[in-house]
């Protein structure tokens, strides 16, 4: 079987080539999302290499059609040489029951360029592969996901849309690393909505506070209700009457710790009600902010009819993850230890 190639040679060269002064270490190549599986062909050929696929091609939850998580190029081990190992994602499979008696799944960073990630799927036989990937589902395409969120989020603080953290910081007091093209507003005194308003890829953020009044206030249908009366005064639709609003059948509430701190996410799909015929997907951060004790909700949604959409809330999500309370600290030692969230496919 032939190596399936997707990673864009010249993507790759300027990888190689894009190294910064005074480092010895090559940066990482390759579009995100994208990954290179290295195994036998026997493997890959068999069960066990479909139960790879199948983890690494999962569909992204909460998207209103499915798309896989990632897309896969595949390489024998004779192969794998030169340039595929500056690829940013790698998972190298090694099955050898005279090495290993049970799976393990080891990880490296950095260990060919710089901002890689490597993973080795280690195990006796491939029996052993399935049943631990059936105990542990989506355990793959999480750890890559996490990491190329943290990409994402270290690229959003270089480069961001200043007209988003100027309006935020003044109103809210928070800091928030949007995609730079994000530069359209409206607001309100408990709200602000920004978009890029773009005609493909349209990308919005939404950002309001409400008093906080007990725990009871971060459960499913508390923070949907809130979110419904934002949206209802800040997004109307083209027709009369017409307002966003929570899709009931497709939402989920969970929670993370985010700097140490309990946060409620919000994820699901959004509808137009009264006319205008759009939906599409959206994810909420809600957190308590003590020291004014409100909560802040900063939220992102997507706006792309027949097209994919899940790089678009993935890059939305990042620059979730970039909001600070002016009482959190801009350290290096903060930034890698936070929590990047990964979801279970429902």
């Amino acid at each position: 079987m032939k190596p399936i190639i997707f990673i864009t040679l010249l993507t790759l060269i300027a990888g190689i080539t894009g190294c910064n002064s005074g480092s010895s270490i090559t940066r990482a190549t390759g579009i995100a999302y994208e990954i290179i599986v290295v195994a036998d062909n026997a493997i890959w050929d068999g069960a066990a290499g479909f139960a790879v696929k199948e983890d690494l091609t999962s569909p992204v939850p909460y998207l209103p059609q499915a798309e896989s998580s990632m897309k896969i190029t595949y390489v024998r081990p004779d192969l794998f040489d030169g340039i595929f190992k500056y690829v940013r994602n790698i998972l190298i499979v090694h099955v050898d029951r005279n090495m290993y008696t049970k799976v393990s799944m080891p990880k490296e960073s950095d260990k060919w360029a710089r901002g890689q990630s490597v993973v080795y799927l280690n195990a006796p036989d491939e029996d052993a592969i399935n049943a631990f990937l059936a105990e542990n589902p989506r355990i793959l395409v999480n750890h890559y996901t996490k990491e190329e969120m943290k990409r994402t989020r270290d690229f959003l603080y270089k480069t961001y849309s200043p007209v988003v953290m100027e309006k935020v910081k003044n109103r809210f007091g928070i800091t928030l690393n949007a995609p730079s093209d994000i530069t359209s507003f409206k607001d309100s005194t408990d709200c602000l909505w920004f978009s890029n308003n773009a005609v493909t890829g349209r990308m919005d953020l939404l950002i309001y506070s409400f008093p906080f009044v007990d725990k009871n206030t971060f459960t499913l249908d508390y923070l949907v209700a809130k979110r419904d009366s934002f949206t209802k005064k800040m997004l109307p639709g083209a027709f009369p009457g017409s307002y966003m609003s929570t899709e009931k059948r497709v939402v989920d509430y969970s929670a993370i710790t985010l700097r140490g701190k309990y946060c409620g996410v919000l994820r699901g799909l959004w509808r137009m009600e009264g006319g205008d015929m759009m939906g599409g997907p959206f994810v909420s951060y809600a957190r308590v902010d003590e020291k004014n004790q409100r909560v802040i909700v900063t939220e992102g949604f997507v706006y792309e009819p027949q097209k994919e959409k899940k790089n678009y809330i993935r890059r939305l999500e990042a620059a979730l993850l970039t909001t600070r309370f002016a009482d959190e600290q801009a350290s290096e030692q903060a930034e890698n230890t936070e929590e990047v969230v990964v979801v279970k496919n429902e």
